[in-house]
This record gives structure tokens, C-alpha cells and sequence, in this order.
């Protein structure tokens, strides 16, 4: 079942008014009933950096604070009042459990207040379908397509075969290739987030410079593994005790590990890809696939394999209220089609944990009670 791009005439009944808040980004956008995008407010939270990492209170009191002007200026932005709002959609799960309660109660209280319905939004699943928005993939991201999610909290290989059909073929055994990136960077004096730090620091780097390991590499499957290469590349670090790195030694580990990423990642792929021989097209998403030495890599799996390759534009690979937003009109959409009323969730409340594997039961037949 395929609504690549949805109809006027489908069920949803306005625009939906979407909200972000499952880590330390958040965002509202307003989309149309057709997925086109009205407005969209980000805000990153600069309250982490000095702890090196996402402190979980400090986040959803920053949500908590931000929310309110943070919608008030999206509405302002897209020329609405809160009346026209269709429904109002929120990332529910998975996440930091403060950061996704602050903004799924918000939701629902605006929702309530305007007697619209509220849906609950799976944020993997969100950043899943974010390729299917209209005008993003040329020619489209018709279903089935293999998706690899990397981010700081998720690497994983996911067969993308509809709304809420999903299969996880493959996912990390220990760190996250995000959370890898953050872990190296600090090492190297970057700072967090480190992602970005550590690809502008490579640039001066040779990626041949350093032998680092590439785990897992070569073995049947697509399980990731970043543990052991984080190790390897401290143990590169322990003759400097405290003291400066050289700035090529350094440019040289960030570019020697980013490539060890790299090619762990494109071999994990091609593996994936093997066990989903049905897929059209190779997606990536999540923040670490804005990494432009890995986008090159994927672009080079996808063309080996005689598929299209697609990663949404830098903007939309970072958490986002509009990948929340065609989420949900993707969800009402589905339903629409299969003859089910628009959801309307309510009562469905946040959880830090939500596997994607979970959602085909949102359209699951229900037995009638007798």
C-alpha cells in the first residue's frame, strides 16, 4: 500500500501541528494535509555542552520553558491561528522519558483545548519514513526500501516495507555510531556534540594515516560494533598522557576514524541489502547521515547494488518536528485506507523504549467484545 503523496480528498481533516522533544532539540512544525511544509522552528539547546553530553533534567526543563513561544512563533510563521490546526501530532517514544513527556503533554493539552485529536508519534519511525516526504526523493521512496537509521542513540538496519511494517535486520551490539563520534571527539578536545567537530577537524586529515580496526567487518549479518574501535583509537592517545595533540595527529585520528566508520558501515549495509533483495532504494537517516564521508560511501553500496541512494537534506537528519508531522499524516493516511477511523491517542502515554516492531499493532484487528 503506497500514498507516496497524499490526496486532498483523504480522510485527515487539516493541517497538523507537530512537536519534538524526545533528546535535547525542541521543534515544532505545521505541515499541510499534503506534507508540504508551513513553518518549522528548531531550537538546540545549549545547556549541555559543559557536562559533555545530554543531561536528561536540564533537557526537559528546557522543553518545559521553550515550548510554549516555540509554538506560539511556528503558528505566527506559517499565517494560522490555533483553530485551523488539523490535529496535533507529538514524538511519544522512544526517547530521554522527561524530554518526551513535556511535549506529548503539551500536545495533548493544546489538543484538548481545541477538541482536535492528538497522535502519538514513534520518533524511529519518524525519522524512517522522513524520505517518503513529497519532493524530497526524486521519482519518490515507494515502499519497500532498506533504511540504515544512524544516529547518537540508534544504528540500525530496518526493512521499510509500509506504514508500521517493519523489520530490523540489523543494529549495533554496543555504542551508537553517534555516540561513538561524541566519545572520539572528546577524547580528541572537540567538545560536544563532536560529531560535526571531529568531520571539520578530519578534513586536515589523512584517513590512511592511522590503523585503527574495522569490528565486525567481513562476518554474515549487519550487526554494528563501535566499542572496540573507540578503544583502539584511546590506546593511539595514551603516549600523550595530558599533554596538547599535535594538530595533524589529531586531523589524522578524526579522519582515520571517521573512515573505520565509514567502511564498517558500508560493509554492514551490503550485507543488509542481501537480506532484503526486494529493496528499491537504500535510505539513510538520523544525525550522524548528515557525515558527508559516509553519505559518499552509502552513494557507493547503493550504485554496487543498482539502487538509488537518498538521505534527507542536513536540516531534516537532526531530530525535527516535520519528520514528526508526516509521521502522523502517513499514520491517519493508512488508516484512512484501510477503512479505520483517524486515530485519535489520547491516552497512549510516552515511553523511553518503543520498538518499531510494536507498531503494526496500531492497525491491528481488533476482536469485539462480546
Amino acid at each position: 500500500m503506497s500514498h507516496q503523496n497524499l490526496p486532498k480528498n483523504s480522510a485527515l481533516t487539516g493541517p497538523v501541528l507537530a512537536i519534538e522533544s524526545s533528546c535535547d532539540e525542541t521543534a515544532c512544525a505545521i505541515l499541510s494535509s499534503e506534507g508540504a511544509c508551513l513553518a518549522q522552528r528548531v531550537v538546540s539547546q545549549d545547556g549541555h555542552a559543559d557536562f559533555g553530553g545530554v543531561v536528561p533534567e536540564i533537557a526537559a526543563r528546557a522543553h518545559l520553558a521553550l515550548l510554549p513561544g516555540l509554538v506560539q512563533a511556528t503558528l505566527k510563521d506559517a499565517g494560522m491561528t490555533p483553530d485551523e490546526v488539523g490535529f496535533v501530532a507529538a514524538s511519544t517514544g522512544p526517547g530521554l522519558i522527561g524530554g518526551l513527556i513535556v511535549g506529548a503533554s503539551f500536545a495533548k493539552g493544546l489538543a484538548l483545548s481545541l477538541g482536535k485529536p492528538f497522535v502519538a508519534v514513534n520518533h524511529v519511525e519518524a525519522h524512517a519514513l522522513t524520505a517518503r516526504l513529497p519532493g524530497l526523493v526524486p521519482g519518490g521512496a515507494a515502499f519497500p526500501y532498506l533504511l540504515l537509521l544512524v544516529s547518537g542513540g540508534h544504528c540500525q538496519c530496518i526493512a521499510v516495507e509500509g506504514v508500521a511494517r517493519y523489520r530490523k535486520l540489523g543494529g549495533t551490539i554496543d555504542d551508537a555510531a553517534g555516540e561513538a563520534f561524541d566519545k572520539v571527539a572528546k577524547m580528541l578536545g572537540l567538545g560536544w556534540p563532536g560529531g560535526p567537530a571531529l568531520e571539520k577537524l578530519a578534513q586536515s586529515g589523512n584517513p590512511k594515516a592511522i590503523p585503527l580496526p574495522r569490528p565486525l567487518m567481513g562476518r554474515a549479518g549487519c550487526d554494528f560494533s563501535f566499542s572496540g574501535l573507540k578503544t583502539a583509537l584511546s590506546q593511539k592517545l595514551a603516549p600523550y598522557g595530558l599533554e596538547p595533540l599535535p594538530h595533524q595527529f589529531a586531523a589524522d585520528l578524526a579522519a582515520s576514524f571517521q573512515q573505520a566508520v565509514a567502511d564498517v558501515v558500508a560493509d554492514r549495509v551490503t550485507n543488509a541489502l542481501k537480506m532484503m533483495p526486494e529493496a528499491g532504494l537504500l535510505v539513510a537517516a538520523g544525525g550522524v547521515a548528515a557525515n558527508s564521508v559516509l553519505r559518499a560511501r552509502l552513494e557507493e553500496v547503493a550504485a554496487s547494488a543498482g539502487l538509488r541512494f537518498a538521505a534527507p537534506p542536513l536540516r531534516l537528519c537532526t531530530d525535527n518536528a516535520v519528520m514528526v508531522g508526516w509521521a502522523a499524516l502517513e499514520t491517519c493516511q493508512e488508516a484512512a485506507d484501510l477503512g479505520l477511523p483517524q486515530p485519535d491517542d489520547s491516552t497512549v502515554r510516552p515511553r523511553p523504549r518503543w520498538p518499531l516492531e510494536d507498531m503494526a499493532a496500531r492497525f491491528a484487528p481488533q476482536e469485539s467484545v462480546v
